[in-house]
């Protein structure tokens, strides 16, 4: 089994490639979605993936038992990172590490369940950073025989190039993604997103 993982600036983009991956028969159990919500823009408050997201259990237990990856979307928060919206078996993994740090566990949850999946540390501190700034993440837990497959998916899909993004950061003084770091508000995302465009 191999991860297989893409950031993206868009939602919509991250949630078509979801889609993509479940098409080439990657189930949505291995699929995780976790996207910066800072704008509101996904507001279902009513989840219990929300309710359960700091035990860790209420992602995985939705996205298992509704069928279907877009049905188990839940909000929650992650240090360093703010206000997401997330499904799938990294969330609910990511949730856990966070409940850990807060009672003196693992800290970072983020880093460490993309890590711990096999994702390189220098490319989760990436992706953590890029969630943070209004950024979407998607990844995927694949049979080694639809590894090629599922790569291509993702390439195909408008995914962020992640060394462009990770030489972007360090250009502007960025060294690593930190968890105790200030949290992006809207107007940061909104600045952000307009200066990756060139407005």
């Amino acid at each position: 089994m191999q991860t297989i993982t893409a950031l993206f600036d868009d939602y919509d983009d991250a949630a078509d490639a979801v889609g993509a991956l479940e098409s080439t028969g990657v189930p949505s159990s291995d699929i995780s979605i976790m996207a910066n919500n800072v704008r509101g823009w996904y507001r279902n408050t009513q989840s219990p993936a929300a309710e359960d997201a700091a035990s860790g259990a209420g992602i995985g237990a939705v996205v298992g038992g509704a069928g279907g990856l877009a049905t188990g979307l839940g909000a929650m928060a992650i240090p360093g990172v703010g206000p997401v919206v997330a499904a799938g078996w990294l969330a609910a993994t990511a949730a856990g590490a966070v409940a850990g740090a807060i009672v003196g566990g693992a800290a970072g949850g983020i880093i460490g369940s993309l890590t711990d999946a096999g994702v390189p540390e220098q490319d989760a501190h990436v992706y953590a950073e890029g969630v943070r700034r209004g950024g979407a993440l998607v990844t995927a837990r694949v049979e080694d025989d639809l590894a090629s497959e599922a790569r291509e998916v993702l390439r195909s899909s408008a995914p962020v190039n992640i060394a462009d993004r990770r030489s972007e950061y360090q250009a502007d003084g960025w060294t690593a993604f930190d968890p105790a770091a200030g949290d992006y508000s809207a107007d940061d995302v909104e600045r952000e997103a307009a200066r990756r465009r060139g407005a």
